[in-house]
C-alpha cells in the first residue's frame, strides 16, 4: 500500500534540500512517468530522456507543488506534455488508421480491450476535468484503494467511488466513439492491469542523479524536452482563456472572420489580455476540435514559437498553425508541399499565424483568405523538373525491417540526425527526405508496400563530415535504399501575386 506522503516528501526537498526524499519520490513514480512516457513515443530510450526531463522539471518546481496532494496527477500531465512536445511531428494519418482498426472490435475482454485503448488512453485521461484525472491516475495507474483516492482527493471514500465511476462512464464513451465497445468494468481492468510497466533498473538512479542537479549533468536532448515541456507549462493560465472563450463563442453561434496584420512580441502578448484566438495559439496550437468557428489568418504574434497542426480530410475541420513561414500557410492550404512549389523571388519573409476551425472547411475557403489577406494565389501546372527516384538498391538489408509491432505508428527525429519510423509505410520516409533533407521532389520507385520499423542513423560521431552525397550512402548502407537523379514531369504549385 502506497503512503500520501508525497507533499512531505517534496517540502523535505524544496525546504532542506534533502535528495534522499527526492529520490523516494522518483523511486515512487518512475515507473508511471516511464509508463506514459513510453506509450506516446514508443521507443524505450526516448521514453527515458522523457523520464529524466519529468523529474528534472518537477526538482525545478518543487517548491510550487510540495502542497500538491495528487502529485502522480501532476507528473501525468508534465509527461504527457512533455511527450506530446516531443512527437508533434505525428501525423493524423496514423490516427484515422487507428480508428478503422478499432471499428472491427466490440465487446472484448479486457486482455482484448487493451491494444485498442492503449493508443488512446492517455489522451481520453488528459481530457478529465482534473479531479476526475486525478482520480483515475490515483485508482488505476497507482493502483490506490478508494479510501487512499478519497484522502488524496479530500473527499469521503464515497465520493471517490462515485468520481471514479463517472470518469470510468466517460472513458467508456470517448472508448465507443472511437469503435472500441466495452464495459467500464473492463476498461478499469484493462487501465489496471497494463496502464503501468516497470521502468528499466538503472532509470531511477540516473533520474534522481540527472534531476538533483537541475538538468546541469544531462544531456542535450533532454535539457531541450526540458525547455519545450517548461514552456508549454507556462501557458497553463491561458487555458482559462480558452474554455472562457469557446462557451462565449459557441453561445453567440456565428462565424467570426478575422483578420489582423499587426506584429506583437510574444513579452508583449503574454501581458495583455488573449482574445480567444491568441490563446488557443498560445496554448500550443493542438486543438480539441471543439473551437468556435473561425478564420484567421496575419503576421505572427509569437516570433520565438513555432507549431503547426492539421485535421485534414480533403477539407479540414480545423487547423492552425503559430510562427509558420509563408510555405506552411500554402501547404495548409492547397495540399502541396515546399519542395514541389514555384515560388517568385517576392514571396514574403515573415512569419505567420492562421486559425481555420470552419466546419469542413473547404480549401477553397482557406487559400481565398490568403488572397484577400496577403495578396497571393497559386494554381497547379504540369513542369519538368528535378527530382530523386527512390529505388531498391540492395535487397533484404537488416535496417529495413517490416514493422513488428501493431501499435499506433509515429515518426520522430532526434537532434537533427537521426530518423526514426515505428510500424509506417516507405511514403513516409520518402515524404521526410523531400521535406527535412533533400528540398527537392523525392519519387517512390521502390515498390515497397509493407510497413517498417526504421532507424536512419547519420549522427555527426559516425559522419563528421556529413553533405547530401553521404547522406546518400547512409541511405545505401543501413536501408539499401539508393536516390537516382532524374527528370520528370510533376503536377507542381505555382505561386504567384493576386491580380487586383
Amino acid at each position: 500500500m502506497q503512503p500520501t506522503d508525497d507533499s512531505a516528501l517534496l517540502r523535505q526537498y524544496a525546504e532542506y534540500h534533502s535528495d534522499e526524499a527526492f529520490a523516494t519520490l522518483v523511486t515512487r513514480h518512475v515507473n508511471l512517468v516511464y509508463s506514459v512516457a513510453l506509450r506516446h513515443v514508443g521507443n524505450p530510450h526516448n521514453a527515458e530522456e522523457i523520464t529524466q526531463a519529468v523529474f528534472v522539471i518537477l526538482a525545478k518546481k518543487a517548491a510550487q507543488l510540495h502542497h500538491a496532494r495528487a502529485l502522480s496527477s501532476w507528473l501525468f500531465q508534465a509527461t504527457r506534455l512533455t511527450a506530446t512536445n516531443f512527437v508533434r511531428s505525428e501525423t493524423r494519418r496514423h490516427r484515422r488508421e487507428e480508428e478503422v482498426q478499432m471499428q472491427s472490435i466490440l465487446n472484448e475482454s479486457g486482455s482484448e480491450v487493451w491494444p485498442r485503448i492503449a493508443p488512446w488512453l492517455d489522451t481520453a485521461v488528459a481530457g478529465l476535468r482534473e479531479k476526475d484525472r486525478q482520480a483515475i491516475v490515483l485508482r488505476f495507474y497507482e493502483g490506490r484503494n478508494l479510501r487512499e483516492v478519497g484522502l488524496a482527493l479530500g473527499a469521503s471514500e464515497g465520493a471517490a467511488e462515485k468520481r471514479v465511476n463517472r470518469a470510468l462512464e466517460k472513458l467508456r464513451k470517448f472508448f465507443t466513439k472511437r469503435g472500441v465497445s466495452s464495459t467500464t468494468a473492463i476498461i478499469a481492468g484493462a487501465i489496471s492491469a497494463n496502464s503501468v510497466q516497470a521502468a528499466p533498473v538503472a532509470l531511477a538512479k540516473a533520474v534522481t542523479a540527472v534531476a538533483l542537479a537541475k538538468g546541469a549533468a544531462a544531456s542535450g536532448s533532454i535539457l531541450i524536452l526540458v525547455k519545450g515541456a517548461l514552456k508549454l507549462m507556462a501557458w497553463a493560465k491561458a487555458q482559462t482563456a480558452i474554455v472562457i472563450g469557446t462557451a462565449v463563442l459557441l453561445a453567440a453561434g456565428t462565424t467570426t472572420v478575422v483578420v489582423k496584420d499587426l506584429a506583437k512580441s510574444e513579452a508583449a502578448i503574454a501581458t495583455e489580455k488573449l482574445s480567444p484566438e491568441d490563446a488557443y495559439l498560445a496554448a500550443g496550437v493542438f486543438l480539441s476540435g471543439k473551437e468556435p468557428p473561425a478564420l484567421m489568418v496575419r503576421t505572427t504574434h509569437f516570433p520565438g514559437n513555432h507549431g503547426m497542426y492539421c485535421y485534414e480530410t480533403g477539407k479540414f475541420a480545423f487547423a492552425a498553425g503559430r510562427n509558420v513561414e509563408f510555405t506552411g500557410l500554402l501547404t495548409v492550404a492547397y495540399h502541396f508541399r515546399p519542395a514541389r512549389m514555384i515560388l517568385p523571388p517576392d514571396v514574403p519573409t515573415t512569419n505567420f499565424d492562421f486559425l481555420a476551425t470552419l466546419p469542413d472547411c473547404p480549401n477553397e475557403t482557406f487559400q481565398e483568405a490568403i488572397k484577400n489577406t496577403l495578396g497571393w494565389t497559386a494554381h497547379t501546372e504540369m513542369r519538368e523538373t528535378n527530382v530523386l527516384l527512390l529505388k531498391v538498391k540492395i535487397a533484404d538489408v537488416p535496417g529495413l525491417q517490416t514493422g513488428v509491432t501493431t501499435s499506433q505508428g509515429h515518426r520522430s527525429t532526434c537532434g537533427g540526425d537521426v530518423y526514426h519510423a515505428t510500424n509506417m509505410p516507405i511514403s513516409d520516409l520518402r515524404e521526410f527526405l523531400e521535406d527535412n533533407i533533400f528540398r527537392q521532389p523525392v519519387i517512390d520507385q521502390t515498390g515497397l508496400t509493407n510497413k517498417y520499423d526504421i532507424i536512419l542513423d547519420w549522427q555527426a560521431a559516425h559522419y563528421p563530415s556529413i553533405d547530401y552525397d553521404s547522406l546518400k550512402k547512409v541511405l545505401l548502407e543501413q536501408l539499401g535504399l539508393e536516390l537516382v537523379p532524374a527528370r520528370k514531369r510533376i503536377e507542381m504549385l505555382v505561386v504567384e501575386q493576386a491580380k487586383k
